[in-house]
């Protein structure tokens, strides 16, 4: 989401294409039901799978990654270690 978070967009490429656009509304889910939600999400996403789709950079790095990012060069999710612990 580096160019922000913003989605100007129509449904009806979606519609046409027979896609179904569907989320979550968690805000109105009880804390059991999550929970029950967050571990079965851990069982079915190794960790190991996860490492593979993120990478931890420095925050002296941010920048060119950020324009790296900007440019679509950049796959997966960065984090940035801010050297605070």
């Amino acid at each position: 989401m580096a160019g922000g978070a913003s989605l100007p967009a129509t449904v009806l490429p979606f519609i046409l294409r027979g896609v179904r656009l569907v989320g979550i509304d968690s805000v109105r889910c009880s804390y059991g039901r999550r929970l029950k939600a967050w571990e079965r999400l851990a069982g079915l996403l190794k960790a190991d799978r996860l490492a593979s789709l993120s990478e931890t950079i420095g925050l002296d790095q941010a920048l060119d990654y950020g324009e790296q990012s900007l440019k679509g060069e950049v796959r997966g999710r960065l984090v940035v270690h801010t050297g605070a612990d």
